[in-house]
């Protein structure tokens, strides 16, 4: 795992954040295509939901680039180059936004003024800031809730796999007392063999020396009977 409790959490969360990313460039990209078609409020509302979107992107671009240090190495040529491929588009996206946003006649119509201190427009402009703030932080909080969800679920699986550990631990440590316990019978099953082997050598000279005996009495015995 490799270590078991991390095997695919690296790939998985990186995937995690590119497939979010992917959903809010297409959004992105389809709101650049509506602004052109708008003028007035409509044309700022669309500005202001672009902008959302663009720094949602940068920041999503953030998350993966720190998250494609625990991506497997074998990988990373190739998540260097999505990156690479995302980051120019994302440049690209910016720059069409702010010749959009340039555009003040398209954007004020009939109320355009050269005067861009004007309170109407500082006031317009605050409102769009705390709104896109708002938006952010709600963005933010619903990663921070996947990864958490995502961390969590490593962790559920990474507790399962030291109880598995465990259980082999114990399990390996009965087979080994075991092993450890037959190894003192078969000793003692030795012994006991050699006891019986010198016993049974003890026993076969003492039959043979009776024997022995035996034999020379009679001779003995004979000798006597013929003198």
């Amino acid at each position: 795992m490799s270590n078991p409790l991390d095997t695919d959490a690296g790939t998985e969360l990186f995937r995690h954040y590119e497939t979010e990313y992917q959903l809010v460039q297409a959004d992105l990209m389809q709101k650049l295509d509506q602004i052109n078609e708008l003028s007035g409020e409509p044309r700022k509302a669309a500005l202001s939901a672009a902008e959302r979107a663009l720094e949602e992107t940068d920041e999503l671009l953030g998350q993966m680039q720190m998250e494609k240090q625990n991506v497997p190495s074998s990988q990373r040529t190739s998540i260097n180059r999505r990156l690479r491929d995302y980051k120019t588009d994302v440049d690209g996206y910016r720059r069409k936004l702010r010749t959009l946003a340039e555009d003040r006649s398209a954007l004020f119509g009939g109320r355009y003024s050269d005067n861009p201190g004007s309170s109407a427009d500082a006031h317009l402009e605050q409102r769009q800031q705390l709104l896109s703030g708002t938006d952010r932080l709600d963005r933010s909080t619903q990663r921070l809730k996947a990864s958490q969800a995502l961390a969590n679920e490593t962790e559920a699986i990474g507790a399962n796999t030291l109880a598995q550990l465990q259980q082999q631990r114990e399990t390996i440590d009965h087979t080994t007392r075991t092993l450890y316990e037959s190894e003192n019978y078969v000793d003692r099953s030795l012994k006991s063999l050699k006891g019986i082997a010198r016993r049974m050598a003890t026993n076969r000279i003492i039959t043979i020396a009776i024997i022995t005996v035996l034999v020379l009495l009679i001779i003995a015995v004979i000798v006597s009977k013929f003198r």
